[in-house]
């Protein structure tokens, strides 16, 4: 489907379409997962990265929940950081730079977390006919917003099936974590760890030609 924003029950409220300041506040290891593509069936490491949105929208209302706090948004990624793949392209265009060699030899995902941005956010029907409200770009905050950014809202955490924290589990979403609780690394946690893939942090570059 590509794009893919958070739901969380009949309540939820989405994140208005438009161009909105925003703090990546989660990242969360999703484990292997199926992608299908025009036919195509592979199953791929999957994270998910999640932001808090800051401002007003364009009615200036204060893009925030009915408890008055920020509005959050997700995006998926296949963990890559192919040429091609979409995670690389959106690190790059929120950094402002493009990855080094030794960086894209294993890039630490928990640095993005507390970091700023400008995000693109579109409509767009899902598969299953819903509308939904979803990411479209990330990009970097210009230098003037910079001292002009607000106190972020959401502690950071990181979310590891290697090394769950299971306090940080019970608060996602009753979907997100039946879609972790189906990776084969959530069903063989207990497993040896030798025979279990690290999915803390880094990305290792992999081949990456099925959009989500």
């Amino acid at each position: 489907m590509g794009l893919i924003a958070k739901e969380s029950g009949g309540n939820f409220i989405p994140v208005p379409p438009g161009t909105h300041l925003a703090r990546c506040y989660r990242v969360i290891d999703l484990g292997t997962q199926k992608s299908e593509y025009l036919g195509a069936i592979k199953f791929l490491p999957k994270i998910m990265i999640q932001f808090e949105v800051h401002g007003k929208d364009e009615n200036d209302n204060p893009i925030v929940t009915s408890k008055n706090e920020p509005m959050t948004i997700s995006k998926n990624f296949t963990l890559s950081l192919s040429e091609n793949a979409t995670l690389r392209k959106d690190l790059q265009s929120w950094r402002g730079r493009s990855f080094t060699q030794t960086e894209l030899q294993g890039f630490e995902l928990k640095d993005v977390l507390g970091v700023w941005a400008t995000i693109s956010v579109v409509k767009a029907l899902g598969n299953n006919g819903k509308e939904y409200t979803n990411i479209a770009n990330i990009n970097s905050v210009p230098s003037a917003m910079k001292a002009l950014l607000p106190a972020g809202f959401n502690p950071k955490a990181a979310f590891s099936i290697d090394d769950p924290d299971m306090d940080l589990f019970e608060t996602f979403s009753e979907n997100l974590k039946k879609k972790i609780q189906e990776s084969p690394e959530w069903k063989a946690r207990d497993s040896s760890p030798k025979e279990k893939q690290s999915s803390k942090g880094s990305i290792e570059d992999m081949d990456d030609d099925i959009p989500f």
